[in-house]
């Protein structure tokens, strides 16, 4: 690793909480732009492996659907400004109209208004008036109907940990370019330093939307050139620690899925084993900034297996940190 390449992997540990801790989970999810949660408990391993108490976690974030169409743990008083990226888009638009959708979505409003907040339960409240397929689509496991209605800030889970729904009231605050300045500049100062495309990426931009992020103005950010690509950042901090010699990483951690070039930390021989084909990140064992295991809680108990040995130390270590995370969400998760 270059000189240079590893400077942006240090800067990215700091704007990360990887060598620095965060005690605070409301703290660290607004600074991450949100936790990502396809499974619920890695909020709480990223968490935990960043420094966070995980009291009250449950309810401390908030579970909907963002960027990339993907679930996370956000904190409620930023959902009008990160739905906002999004807010008009759906798959369901694309197979069915805007009235039947609308329709769909005020008869959800109106179960829910009634004490109704199942999936399962809708599901066969709807079937009298619906055909199956179109049952299918609007409760599907990865959302239907909800998403729908999450992205308009109308319904959120109701808590991290559940699979029911409660109404929300954080409709998105304006169009995309009242929001993105901000957001940009937020995504630079953290996970920077950073390339346009990482950012896009980030987002979750198809690439006809990418050329909104080259009309907002960079003279604000540092930049310099690495491989032919700019990178922008908001500056060195003057507390910035090293990379650590060894870190667990949650799943979907950040510092894997937030960039479009993953080599520095994923090298490509161990991809497939990080990355499934189903596109699930697991929980990996770092050493030096680089991905070098997996490690995961099965059946209650703490696993961890290097892809090339390692020192006795290094194994022990990892164990240790993936059994105190065992303890602390005992019960939890």
């Amino acid at each position: 690793m270059s000189s240079q390449a590893e400077s942006i992997l240090r800067q990215r540990c700091h704007g990360l909480y990887l060598s620095r801790p965060c005690s605070d989970i409301v703290v660290l999810s607004r600074e991450l732009l949100g936790l990502h949660c396809w499974f619920h408990r890695n909020v709480a391993f990223s968490a935990l492996i960043r420094g966070a108490e995980l009291s009250g976690w449950q309810t401390a974030l908030t579970k909907t659907w963002l960027y990339r169409g993907t679930l996370h743990g956000v904190v409620y008083d930023e959902l009008p400004k990160l739905l906002a990226l999004h807010r008009e888009e759906t798959w369901l638009g694309r197979f069915y109209d805007e009235r039947t959708l609308a329709d769909i979505a005020e008869r959800v409003i109106q179960c829910m208004e009634d004490g109704v907040y199942s999936r399962a339960e809708m599901r066969k409240i709807f079937a009298c008036d619906y055909e199956p397929k179109v049952i299918e689509a609007m409760f599907s496991p990865w959302g239907g109907i909800f998403v729908y209605l999450a992205k308009l800030g109308k319904v959120a889970f109701r808590d991290m940990t559940s699979r029911d729904f409660d109404m929300i009231d954080a409709a998105p605050a304006g169009a995309r370019m009242d929001v993105l300045p901000e957001l940009l500049r937020r995504y630079f100062k953290t996970y920077g330093p950073a390339t346009l495309d990482d950012a896009a990426y980030f987002f979750g931009f198809m690439r006809e939307d990418r050329k909104l992020l080259q009309s907002i103005p960079l003279d604000e950010y540092e930049r310099f050139e690495l491989d032919r690509k700019v990178y922008y950042h908001c500056g060195e901090p003057s507390d910035m620690g090293g990379i650590p010699e060894l870190t667990l990483l949650s799943g979907f951690d950040p510092l894997i899925v937030s960039y479009v070039g993953r080599s520095a930390v994923l090298p490509a021989e161990y991809k497939k084993r990080v990355i499934l084909s189903s596109g699930i990140c697991l929980p990996t064992v770092a050493v030096n900034g680089r991905v070098a295991g997996l490690w995961n809680l099965r059946k209650g108990e703490p696993v961890v297996e290097f892809f090339e040995a390692q020192p006795k130390r290094m194994e022990t270590r990892a164990y240790e940190l993936a059994d105190d995370i065992r303890w602390q969400t005992a019960g939890r998760v």
